[in-house]
C-alpha cells in the first residue's frame, strides 16, 4: 500500500514537471525565437550595410558622475544614452512624446536586449546612432553606440517599444507615419 501511494505522488508530480516543462520550452522557444530575429544585429561585427542603415546621430560627451568606482561609465547610463537619443531623434521627426501623452498615447518600452562591448570613460565623446523598424505592433529601434574618434563600439541594443492607446495596446497613427518615414530615409 505504501509503495501504490508513493507511485501515485511520483505520477502527480511527474504530470506537474511535465506542465512546467512544456511552459518552460514554450517560453524558451518564444525567447529564442526573437533572439534568432536580432542575431544579425547583436553579431560580433557591425557591418558596412548595418552602418549604412543608422539614419539618426547624436554626439555624447562622458560625465564625470556618471562614472562608477571603475572609472568606467556604469551600465545604467548607457540606457539613459540610448533613450535621450531616441527621445531626440523623435523631436527631430516632429514626434513629441508630451503631445502624444496629453492625446492619450504613451509609447512605452517593452524589451530591451544590450551588448556591452567596451567601456567608455570620463572625458570620452561618443556618437549614438540609431534605426527603426515597424515589427507588428511593435516600433523597435537598433542602437549602437561608437567611442569617437576611433569609432569603437561600445554598445549595442535592440530596444522594442508599443503605443498604449487610452491604456490599452493599441495603433497610432503618428507613430505608424513615424516609422515609415524613417524607413524611407534608409532606402535613400
Amino acid at each position: 500500500m505504501k509503495n501504490a501511494k508513493h507511485y501515485s505522488s511520483f505520477r502527480a508530480k511527474s504530470k506537474n514537471r511535465r506542465k512546467l516543462t512544456e511552459r518552460v520550452t514554450f517560453f524558451f522557444c518564444d525567447f529564442s525565437t526573437s533572439l534568432e530575429m536580432t542575431d544579425s544585429f547583436l553579431s560580433n561585427k557591425i557591418s558596412k550595410n548595418m552602418k549604412e542603415k543608422f539614419i539618426y546621430e547624436l554626439k555624447i560627451k562622458v560625465r564625470d558622475y556618471e562614472c562608477d568606482l571603475q572609472g568606467i561609465v556604469n551600465n545604467s547610463v548607457y540606457q539613459n544614452y540610448l533613450e535621450h537619443t531616441r527621445h531626440e531623434f523623435m523631436l527631430a521627426n516632429q514626434v513629441s512624446f508630451a503631445d502624444l501623452h496629453n492625446r492619450g498615447i504613451d509609447a512605452v518600452v517593452a524589451r530591451v536586449n544590450m551588448e556591452f562591448k567596451y567601456s567608455l570613460r570620463p572625458g570620452d565623446e561618443c556618437v549614438s546612432r540609431l534605426y527603426v523598424k515597424k515589427e507588428g505592433i511593435k516600433y523597435t529601434f537598433y542602437q549602437c553606440i561608437f567611442r569617437l574618434p576611433d569609432e569603437k563600439l561600445c554598445i549595442r541594443a535592440r530596444v522594442d517599444t508599443v503605443a498604449l492607446v487610452n491604456g490599452k495596446l493599441g495603433r497610432c497613427e503618428e507613430l505608424d507615419e513615424f516609422a515609415r518615414r524613417s524607413e524611407e530615409m534608409q532606402l535613400d
